[in-house]
């Protein structure tokens, strides 16, 4: 089978497409036939040797796959299953860019069924990111959240996951093209100038990229980054904020969450282009240039 790996750290010349034999998923997993998968910052920094304890060289990258079931001895997930799953490609050295993967039952879900696999294979990264992020933020009906880089993968998702929730989200973001972007994703207001949002107007705030718009959130507010590069958050525990950098996690029920509102309608999935398996260094140069309207797929 076709896998994608460097084995030294560099430009996109350092992916390189090889042959490796096929795994043999252990009790507790699922073998699955790559259909998609999509590149991620985390991938790029990775390629580019900016992430320290990685896994040993040589490595394959990939933190996300949609695909079909071909071998399974649990009925939950069973052969010719329709499947979409994140592997923490840095914590287990699992990589998604191969033809064939052994996923753990645990890490996977039933793709959503109202859009292709491709579509699906851009989501479990950055849908448990926001997901997860705005559990531990607690959103519910009624409230006001502040999404900082609101047009971002991320940032965009957590708008409408956070508006399907019926909370009322504004957005900061980085340039005047992108407020009506945000907006039409859900978003009431949004701008690009961090000194007119209002002070301590906020229940929550859901930071992209180290912002640190402490001074928006309200007194017993909470306050989520997950912004790792940046740092942690300022200490807010004078005014009773409860503060944390989130690191996303594997977690099949979450994607089934996922794939739920998926299917309801609430979630505009954004696919900036597709690129095929043998053209991953395309794909990265691609990302690398930025200006993106949406993931960037790589298709088997």
């Amino acid at each position: 089978m076709r896998i994608v790996q460097i084995d030294h750290f560099g430009d996109p010349d350092a992916l390189t497409l090889a042959e490796a034999p096929a795994p043999r998923p252990l009790d507790g997993e699922v073998l699955v036939r790559v259909v998609a998968s999509a590149i991620n910052p985390v991938d790029d920094k990775t390629r580019e040797g900016a992430i320290g304890n990685t896994p040993p060289l040589p490595m394959t990258l990939g933190w996300e796959l949609a695909g079909i079931v071909v071998d399974s001895r649990t009925a939950e997930l069973p052969v010719g299953e329709r499947v979409f799953g994140m592997s923490h490609q840095l914590g287990t050295g699992r990589g998604t860019w191969a033809d064939l993967v052994a996923m753990p039952v645990s890490a996977l879900a039933v793709a959503p069924s109202s859009i292709s696999l491709v579509e699906a294979a851009t989501l479990p990264l950055l849908g448990l990111t926001a997901l997860q992020t705005l559990d531990w933020l607690d959103i519910r009906s009624g409230q006001r959240l502040l999404v900082s880089g609101a047009a971002g993968a991320v940032g965009g998702l957590a708008v409408q996951l956070a508006r399907a929730r019926g909370a009322r989200v504004d957005a900061l973001v980085s340039r005047p093209a992108q407020v009506e972007v945000v907006k039409e994703l859900g978003a009431e207001w949004a701008t690009t100038d961090r000194t007119t949002l209002p002070a301590a107007a906020y229940d929550a705030v859901f930071d992209t990229f180290g912002a640190f718009v402490t001074d928006a959130v309200t007194d017993g507010g909470r306050y989520a980054s997950i912004a790792t590069q940046a740092g942690p958050v300022p200490d807010l525990s004078h005014r009773a904020v409860r503060s944390t950098v989130n690191q996303v996690r594997e977690d099949g029920a979450g994607l089934t969450e996922l794939a739920k509102i998926v299917d309801a309608g609430h979630v505009k999935v954004r696919v900036d282009s597709e690129y095929s398996l043998p053209n991953v260094r395309e794909a990265h140069e691609r990302f690398r240039r930025g200006q993106l309207t949406g993931k960037i797929a790589l298709v088997f």
